[in-house]
């Protein structure tokens, strides 16, 4: 795909991954939506872009904001979607279990919603994570979910081809979801990251490039790419 004069719509484009892929989609020439439910907290949105509020978990909102911004050729979902859960599964609240599933709701809804609206040669293209696959201590409700978007984007594309739909997978990100500044971020990136076989966080651009792989790249439907530092062979 050729992306200069396409439009985009990202969800989750306003912070992190979502907006380093809206940053790189417009520098090859895209008009680019970026969708959030607090579009007003939104920084270093380049021109070209324009935002939009929504929550991808109310399915109507999701649905009536797609028909609006139609048509468009990419749709992008980075959103999480609310809380997750993080700690041993026989100690988790169940509750706070089940509300990490609001990221596989809220992709649901957007490619449920959006795939109407494609070209033929339309793509899309999904965020799930290492956990899905690498499931650490404390990490059942990420590895759940990040499964469950894999499986789907597989399912999925064989019921829409030739439109695509594929996921890339980050590793260990720093983005502003971690809070933490100074020596101590520094510490925490180090502790977390040392036995990947490139070990340091990746960033969100270089998880954005990989996005961009998977709209540009025509031959590539259903699969799953890992920009991760080699976490899963870690």
């Amino acid at each position: 795909m050729d992306i200069s004069g396409k439009k985009a719509v990202v969800f989750g484009g306003t912070s992190g991954i979502g907006l380093a892929a809206v940053q790189q989609l417009v520098a090859l020439g895209a008009s680019v939506v970026a969708i959030s439910r607090n579009p007003d907290k939104a920084a270093d949105m380049p021109a070209g872009a324009s935002t939009e509020a929504c929550d991808v978990c109310d399915g109507d909102a999701v649905a009536a904001l797609l028909a609006r911004l139609a048509p468009f050729d990419i749709l992008i979902s980075a959103a999480t979607g609310g809380s997750r859960a993080i700690g041993p599964f026989a100690d988790m609240d169940i509750a706070g279990y089940k509300s990490s599933f609001d990221k596989l709701w809220g992709y649901a809804n957007v490619v449920r919603h959006g795939i109407e609206h494609l070209p033929e040669h339309g793509a899309i293209v999904l965020v799930s994570g290492s956990p899905a696959r690498r499931c650490g201590p404390g990490q059942v409700a990420l590895s759940s979910v990040g499964g469950a978007v894999e499986a789907l984007s597989r399912a999925v594309a064989k019921e829409i081809s030739p439109k695509r739909i594929n996921v890339m997978s980050p590793g260990l990100i720093d983005t502003p979801m971690v809070p933490l500044q100074g020596a101590e971020r520094t510490a925490h990136y180090e502790r977390l990251t040392g036995n990947n076989l490139i070990p340091r966080a990746g960033t969100a651009d270089e998880c954005a490039q990989g996005i961009i792989f998977l709209v540009q790249n025509d031959f590539v439907t259903g699969t799953t790419l890992d920009v991760d530092g080699g976490i899963l062979l870690s």
